[in-house]
């Protein structure tokens, strides 16, 4: 099969990016022939709240030879990309929903693409952005209205898809993990690393620090939970970070919680998921988590919040707690998962690691590409 992928691909960075190039990886290992397209500007500067949107040397990111061709807000690229794609002439073309910003340059291609009969497989993390924008609706709509089949990983994602386009074809398959960090490292010498007591019950907050995450029903928790814990927070914060330094400076366990306020590369994640003994996910809202998939590669333990699809996420392999989103039910949360036993639920990390391979999720798409 000849496989068409436009989304973001290397030299973009980020953690669409290397879920994109795992997949290019798994449908090339089962014998297709695939081809990546990717942007010339994803984002203009002034929308992204980050510092670069591109690869640094310290990430270990996968590079993938892709066709950089998609200015979102260059109409003209948008022409030339499809023309592009149906020169090639794929039997299918995988696009990838993540905001709804970037909604009319692929659904302007994907329909264009598909009027020379190739289909259009939308791959949806979001069908909603979780900070809502009035435009949203619309633009999702006009994507989906694209596309002749659909990927969710999530049961919310589902439910929206299927507001929006009520006779959706579509296949569901959880988020795969992510397998490229490198191997984790003994627990003590990470703890050193970093300055953390090695005698404390470490957690960890990873990740982009956004408001809808509850990074200050975490900080607040703290205050529930006694000297033998401490909070490791580590993640760029897309807003201003003074409103967490100054809950945290009020807390009376302040000296207990470490903050690193910048991009994760990827050379220093194992550092940090080998000195945690369990990922607090304190979110407001969700539909579906890219970090838990980062944990399950360090057999790390999960506590999250009852959002989304974290629930259908943790509950059914037993591989975590979940809690209310309130800063008294995330402590009694992890007071449970200790008492309970982290190492139970690192086992059924290992074993729920088979179910969630990006083999079997590029057999998803192809199967869906057969059936669309």
């Amino acid at each position: 099969m000849r496989i068409a992928f436009l989304s973001t691909f290397y030299p973009f960075r980020g953690g669409i990016a290397q879920f994109n190039a795992s997949l290019y990886k798994a449908l090339e290992a089962k014998g297709n022939e695939v081809k990546a397209y990717t942007f010339t500007c994803q984002y203009p500067d002034f929308l992204f709240p980050g510092k670069t949107q591109f690869v640094t040397p310290s990430d270990q990111a996968t590079p993938i030879d892709s066709t950089r061709v998609l200015d979102s807000v260059n109409p003209l690229s948008y022409g030339k990309t499809a023309k592009e794609i149906i020169q090639w002439k794929p039997d299918v073309l995988i696009v990838r929903h993540w905001m709804s910003f970037l909604s009319p340059s692929l659904g302007y291609v994907a329909k264009k693409v598909r009027k020379n009969g190739i289909k259009i497989i939308c791959i949806i993390d979001n069908a909603f952005p979780h900070e809502p924008r009035f435009f949203d609706r619309s633009f999702t709509k006009f994507l989906f209205k694209q596309c002749d089949g659909f990927i969710v990983m999530s049961e919310p994602v589902k439910q929206d898809l299927l507001r929006i386009k009520p006779n959706a074809k579509y296949a569901f398959k959880p988020h795969p993990f992510y397998n490229h960090f490198g191997e984790k490292m003994d627990q003590k010498q990470a703890l050193c690393k970093l300055h953390l007591d090695p005698d404390k019950k470490t957690l960890l907050f990873f990740g982009l620090i956004r408001e809808y995450k509850g990074l200050d029903l975490l900080i607040d928790a703290m205050s529930y939970l006694d000297d033998s814990y401490q909070l490791l927070i580590a993640g760029e914060c897309y807003g201003n970070f003074d409103i967490y330094e100054e809950q945290i400076g009020a807390s009376p366990a302040k000296e207990r919680i470490k903050a690193i306020n910048h991009y994760i590369p990827d050379t220093k994640v194992p550092l940090l998921f080998s000195a945690a003994d369990l990922l607090v996910l304190p979110y407001k809202s969700a539909t579906q988590s890219g970090v838990i998939p980062v944990a399950y590669h360090f057999d790390t333990p999960v506590v999250a919040t009852d959002v989304g699809g974290l629930r259908e996420t943790l509950e059914p392999p037993h591989t975590g707690l979940i809690c209310e989103p309130n800063a008294e039910s995330i402590a009694q949360s992890v007071e449970t998962a200790f008492k309970t036993g982290i190492k139970a639920f690192a086992d059924n990390i290992e074993k729920e690691k088979k179910n969630l391979s990006w083999d079997l999720f590029a057999d998803e798409v192809i199967k869906l590409a057969a059936e669309i």
